[in-house]
């Protein structure tokens, strides 16, 4: 099998389940976000994190997988799996793992500190625009409002594990 179809040439691009749509639709928009934000989380663990985050990261990149399927399958009916309750539920339970760790914040903070805490702060701000991608979808289709708040619940995470990453590495919070 060649790894170029040439069908989309054209500009379009087919979804899961069948039908075609253009390259810019909102809904590709959103599963292309997905799908960055994923490679983004994959450059995290690359830059060898401690074995727990790698593998947070890594059950989060399965979730992200499954989140881009579910946007790019407008037929709920032609679902495979569906996100669940729980995994959002698993975000808030390592944020709560961690966050006591961390100083109180008293101001907004500047993206950086050490290259592996940077690269998870751009993962959040990645993160933060697929889920405008897909809340701009959701106002013109009808999808899992799970996946909204897995969304915003990951961008919180990431937060906290690039607080985590540089505090782990010494370095501060840059306050703004």
């Amino acid at each position: 099998m060649k790894i170029y179809t040439k069908t989309g040439d054209a500009g379009e691009t087919g979804l899961f389940g069948g039908g075609r749509v253009s390259k810019d639709d909102p809904r590709v928009q959103a599963y292309g976000d997905v799908d960055e934000l994923n490679a983004w989380i994959g450059f995290v663990v690359a830059i060898h994190l401690p074995t727990f985050e790698s593998n947070v990261l890594q059950t989060i990149q399965r979730d992200l997988f499954a989140i881009g399927a579910e946007l790019a399958t407008p037929d709920p009916a032609k679902l495979r799996a569906s996100l669940d309750p729980a995994t959002v539920t698993a975000l808030e339970t390592v944020i709560d793992s961690y966050d006591p760790k961390l100083k109180p914040l008293k101001n907004f903070i500047l993206p950086g500190g050490s290259p592996k805490g940077a690269a998870l702060h751009v993962a959040r701000t990645v993160c933060r625009r697929a889920e405008r991608s897909v809340v701009a979808l959701a106002q013109i289709q009808q999808i899992n409002p799970l996946i909204i708040r897995y969304l915003n619940r990951l961008s919180d995470l990431l937060f906290v594990l690039a607080r985590a990453v540089n505090m782990q590495t010494g370095h501060d919070d840059i306050a703004w």
